[in-house]
């Protein structure tokens, strides 16, 4: 595997966009050896959800497309990042009982930090931000195929 490999792909701040970025994340983590049912993909695919819901829905159309940017570099780390051209950075709601939404970056936070990873936010060139989520990536290489034993 390359020292550094990248993914990204844009898609329209539509509802419909979430569970395509989503998709796309699991399309892209098997292509880079991620075994199906490994616990990681799950998480990243939670977290990509949130993101992509965030960048939907509280943007308030003033971001026309969000951009997942996907990284892993030598095989140590997993980044992910969730873009949009809103200049309003995520914050974290008071949790209310009754509260149906707000809790997405709690939970985003929450599982980074189970995986041994972290959340940060960065600003973009055009006044928005990204969302980033660095993962361990600890994923075993494909062993190598065994040499025939000569005789």
């Amino acid at each position: 595997m390359a020292d550094h490999q990248e993914a990204s792909v844009t898609l329209p701040s539509d509802p419909a966009s979430v569970s395509a970025a989503r998709r796309y994340v699991a399309e892209v983590l098997a292509d880079w050896g991620l075994p199906d049912g490994h616990v990681i993909g799950d998480s990243v695919r939670l977290i990509v959800s949130e993101l992509a819901t965030n960048a939907v829905q509280h943007t308030f159309g003033q971001s026309p497309t969000f951009t997942v940017d996907m990284r892993l570099e030598r095989e140590e780390q997993l980044r992910i990042g969730v873009t949009d051209s809103h200049p309003r950075w995520p914050r974290r709601l008071p949790a209310a009982v009754q509260q149906d939404n707000g809790r997405g970056m709690v939970i985003i936070r929450w599982l980074a930090a189970e995986a041994g990873g972290r959340l940060s936010v960065s600003p973009t060139e055009d006044g928005g931000k990204t969302v980033w989520i660095a993962l361990p990536w600890a994923v075993a290489p494909a062993p190598a195929a065994a040499a025939e034993p000569h005789c």
